[in-house]
């Protein structure tokens, strides 16, 4: 069966120069991460909606799922900010008010703390633009 034509199946190489040796070191760090060191994926997820229900659902119960009220309070939106250890699958996460470079800036530093003095880190990220601001990379 064809596929419908208005999906396309392709992928768009990077024109990065760099790019092979960039994809073995983030694949590397994924497959065979270094021994003693910590290796992060962050991310980030703007634009939770942050709801409450006007009244508790009921629920699960033999032959029917729990469920849920229509109607809900909103509050706003939050973003989360987290980070996988590679090895364990542990996540260290925490929500901010905002999406900006400031609080990415926070959510590394509280995982600073977290993380034993003296610990080679090794942090792969996406290429948002607040990932590459100056004070984020120191």
């Amino acid at each position: 069966m064809a596929s419908p034509p208005h999906r396309w199946r392709q992928f768009k190489l990077s024109n990065d120069p760099a790019f092979a040796e960039k994809l073995n070191d983030v694949v590397g760090l994924y497959v065979s991460p270094p021994a003693h060191a910590l290796v992060l994926s962050l991310d980030e997820k703007s634009q939770i909606q942050a709801l409450d229900r006007t009244q508790p659902g009921l629920p699960l119960k033999k032959g029917r799922g729990a469920t849920l009220t229509h109607d809900y309070k909103r509050n706003g939106t939050t973003t989360l900010f987290a980070a996988l250890d590679v090895l364990t699958g542990a996540v260290f996460g925490r929500n901010m008010q905002r999406h900006r470079h400031q609080e990415f800036i926070r959510f590394l530093n509280a995982l600073e703390r977290d993380i034993p003095a003296g610990r080679l880190v090794h942090v792969i990220l996406d290429n948002y633009a607040a990932h590459k601001r100056e004070k984020v990379r120191a």
